[in-house]
């Protein structure tokens, strides 16, 4: 199936970037809700004017730059991020590489050399708290100022609010560290997801009973550890599972791993990348006295799981196919 959805970095040819594209800009960690309102800002105005919608991102995300010591939990990796702007409805986005150079990039010269002269944007939407340039100094208000002289249409979107709580990644960051995962799903608009490679585990699932599909986490995922109902995509196809998500304290306590147990699936996942959204927190991670109790608690942890995947059966990232 061929990818409608168009990435743009800046190695490209200028003859490759559609002239007079209206623009979202943002870091978009997560794409929630704030983050596709000022999408479907850039959309109606796309949309109004008849030209195409783009994302503006830059990768890698400033804060590795700018704290490169500091772990950094990503809600999104570049690919995902991709796969769910694709999924917006935009016509693709501009990958910008952010680096030293792109750190030291004045405002006003990131306005005139990027945006109008080698994008040629029409417009450009952005959310309230947006900045860039050298310093943080460019601002939605810069923008505006900008833009009658410019000739491009600016605008920019308030916060979104849940619960009365802005929306926001550091939010989410910290729902999921929780194990709060309908507030996190709340604010995201749907499931927050991971993709990764099934990889050899110890085996251990497969002798209980319970085999589970293995995926290492990023070492910085700051995901609660513990039990969750989960829906796994592989391909187009959906599966419904409960997933553990820590150290196994029952048998070595080692580095955090993900596993995946697939209700009515038989074959061989391994080297397979799958999808695996995070429907709905179970239980804290716990250590029991022996095997037994152990397949009891899991039997138990499915039951749970199913009723929980049963109460939203739809629920499931909108990912697009990024070429």
């Amino acid at each position: 199936m061929a990818s409608d959805f168009t990435v743009i970095r800046d190695t490209d040819a200028p003859a490759s970037v559609p002239k007079g594209m209206v623009v979202a800009m943002g870091n978009f960690d997560g794409v929630h809700l704030g983050h596709r309102a000022v999408i479907d800002a850039a959309l109606r105005m796309g949309q109004a004017h008849a030209r195409p919608a783009f994302a503006l991102t830059f990768e890698p995300h400033p804060r590795r730059y700018f704290s490169p010591n500091t772990p950094q939990f990503r809600l999104t990796d570049e690919t995902a991020k991709l796969r769910l702007l694709a999924g917006t409805g935009l016509s693709g986005a501009v990958v910008m590489t952010f680096d030293r150079r792109r750190a030291e990039t004045t405002a006003q010269h990131f306005i005139h050399h990027d945006l109008i002269e080698r994008l040629g944007i029409s417009g450009v939407a952005v959310g309230y708290d947006f900045h860039f340039g050298k310093g943080r100094v460019g601002s939605p208000g810069l923008l505006v100022t900008e833009a009658p002289r410019l000739g491009i249409e600016v605008d920019v979107q308030a916060h979104v609010d849940i619960a009365e709580r802005p929306v926001s990644s550091s939010a989410i960051r910290e729902a999921l560290a929780e194990g709060q995962i309908d507030e996190a799903t709340a604010m995201l608009g749907g499931p927050w997801f991971i993709n990764g490679e099934v990889v050899h585990g110890e085996k251990r699932g497969r002798d209980l009973g319970f085999p589970t599909a293995n995926i290492r986490l990023d070492k910085n995922c700051g995901l609660k550890h513990g039990i969750y109902a989960v829906r796994v995509g592989l391909g187009d196809r959906r599966f419904e599972a409960v997933a553990s998500f820590g150290r196994r304290p029952t048998f070595d306590n080692g580095a955090p791993l993900l596993e995946v147990f697939l209700f009515d699936f038989a074959g061989d996942l391994y080297g397979s990348r799958l999808d695996v959204a995070f429907i709905a927190f179970l239980r804290e991670e716990l250590k029991f006295d022996g095997v037994e109790a152990l397949i009891r608690q899991v039997n138990d942890d499915s039951a749970r799981a199913r009723e929980r995947l049963a109460a939203t059966p739809d629920a499931f990232p909108r990912l697009g196919i990024v070429g």
